[in-house]
């Protein structure tokens, strides 16, 4: 196991797992899932709200460099080892109890040429970078599991310089908390405008895309058919996605 260790003032939150049928969840020492795996497939994305943060593929190719900022139980990092032979991902987690349980609990592989684990806070980490991801994939929650973290301008403005000229993020909020309004302002003042919310599922989890590079221009005949190619690749419910992005964005077209 490859992991690069950075000093941190950090009280580690006890890690627990439960299991119920074919899946096994892990948690911070709360009752909130913090990730969730099917025992039967390990390397699907079980959670609905987790499957939607793949929705990058939607606009984007097959991309070279992904970040994971937080690892929970690595069902994206696992999901991308599996089926995009061409990424590497590098996955940003402060708790090093939480990177020995994804290796111990949820079947990450120890593939060190496509994997690259860095204990660091995200908050800083991101800071360090200089362009060179074409996604950061960000799911920062302690253990309350509500409001994220890392959540500030600031933050956001540096998720955008770590992007590639053409890039995007996905986030994961929880629409119904006071920390969603507070995110979505500075997600558009970080990333001038180009964010879309997607619809709150059932668990109270909404997906945010935000842009950057040359404006698009979308139509959502073309949208759907890119959603097929998706579900076909990567048995994904991309179709899902993009009905619920024509509920938020209701012109025949649209442009981000």
């Amino acid at each position: 196991m490859a992991i690069s260790s950075f000093k941190t003032r950090y009280k580690a939150e006890p890690i627990t797992f439960s299991e119920i049928d074919d899946v096994r969840y892990l948690h911070f020492g709360t009752p909130w899932v913090q990730g969730a795996m099917n025992l039967k497939n390990p390397f699907k994305i079980e959670l609905e709200y987790a499957q939607m943060m793949m929705a990058y593929i939607l606009f984007l190719d097959e991309p070279a460099q992904v970040a994971q900022l937080g690892m929970g139980c690595a069902s994206l990092t696992k999901f991308i080892y599996k089926n995009m032979p061409v990424t590497h991902s590098t996955v940003v987690e402060l708790n090093p109890d939480v990177v020995s349980a994804a290796y111990a609990m949820f079947k990450l592989p120890r593939d060190t040429s496509r994997i690259t684990v860095v204990q660091d806070d995200a908050a800083n980490w991101v800071t360090q970078q200089e362009g060179g991801f074409d996604v950061l994939q960000i799911d920062l929650y302690d253990a309350t599991a509500r409001g994220p973290v890392c959540d500030s301008v600031q933050f956001y403005q540096d998720c955008y310089a770590a992007l590639k000229e053409t890039g995007m993020i996905t986030v994961n909020l929880f629409g119904d908390h006071p920390s969603f309004e507070k995110n979505m302002k500075n997600l558009n003042e970080a990333f001038g405008g180009r964010v879309l919310a997607l619809p709150e599922i059932h668990d109270g989890n909404r997906i945010v895309l935000a842009f950057k590079g040359a404006p698009l221009n979308v139509e959502w005949r073309d949208l759907y058919a890119r959603a097929e190619q998706v579900k076909a690749q990567y048995k994904l419910k991309a179709k899902r996605w993009v009905s619920s992005l024509k509920a938020v964005v209701t012109t025949k077209t649209f442009s981000i």
